[in-house]
């Protein structure tokens, strides 16, 4: 989902992975990335565990803040964060984190419940700390088996990036249209279509972090000595991981959930 980011630069520099400057680099992006997971962790166990902290989130008007700011704030930002900051990226990295993090809250509250719930579309699912625990280990190893081949592979990425990046919004169409049509009784939930939308989801996903991963690498040339690019880089490249890795997490998630 790079295309959020402007200044993410285009030139292809394949021999960087030996370049120590690149290193300290993308340990930053993936340290900040690190941080951001740790903080939506702890705020959705907070939001899903501590009654009152879980009734403000989800049972007043804040949980339509919740629900709708993460893409509001994308969005919104392709058309005011032309030329973004350092401050303003990184304000917008922090918004997004604590958002969705209070809206993963519902995991835990259902895990602490030992509920069993039916989706819309006919999907049983059960959750339970374990298996919020394993989904997130399964998907940190993928996320990292990803971004490491992103960043070692000699091979273009770009066409394939570009073809994810049109799926996403794709989908993302798909999703808004399947959420109203069933609402004013047009068409009904289906299971196969949540199916659907959540693989694609995690599936553009996945690929999008080695895409990710090497317009990073390539970036890091155009902007090297420029300290303002590359702290609006940095903020843009945790963003956009922060957002595969959860489109990833809540599939596998799902497909435990729903074994379980």
């Amino acid at each position: 989902m790079n295309d959020f980011n402007p200044s993410i630069a285009r030139g292809r520099s394949m021999d960087a992975s030996v370049d120590a400057g690149l290193r300290t680099f993308m340990l930053g992006v993936y340290s900040k990335l690190t941080i951001g997971i740790a903080i939506a962790g702890v705020l959705a166990f907070v939001a899903g565990t501590v009654p009152v902290v879980r009734d403000l989130v989800f049972g007043t008007p804040l949980y339509y803040v919740v629900m709708f700011a993460p893409p509001a704030l994308i969005i919104g930002s392709m058309f005011f964060m032309k030329n973004p900051s350092p401050t303003g990226s990184a304000i917008l990295y922090w918004a997004i984190v604590a958002t969705v993090g209070l809206g993963l809250g519902v995991y835990f509250a259902l895990a602490q419940s030992s509920m069993s719930i039916t989706t819309a579309g006919g999907i049983s699912q059960s959750f339970n700390y374990m298996t919020i625990a394993k989904a997130f280990f399964i998907t940190a190893s993928a996320f990292a088996a990803l971004s490491l081949w992103g960043y070692t592979t000699k091979r273009d990425l770009s066409a394939i990036g570009s073809f994810a990046i049109m799926g996403i919004w794709a989908l993302f169409a798909v999703a808004v249209i399947y959420m109203i049509l069933p609402a004013i009784g047009l068409i009904e939930h289906s299971g196969p279509m949540e199916w659907l939308i959540s693989g694609g989801f995690a599936l553009l996903s996945a690929i999008l972090v080695a895409w990710q991963t090497q317009e990073l690498k390539e970036g890091y040339y155009q902007f090297a000595g420029n300290e303002r690019g590359m702290a609006v880089m940095t903020n843009w490249g945790a963003l956009n991981f922060f957002i595969m890795f959860v489109n990833m997490f809540r599939f596998v998630l799902m497909l435990l959930a729903s074994r379980e």
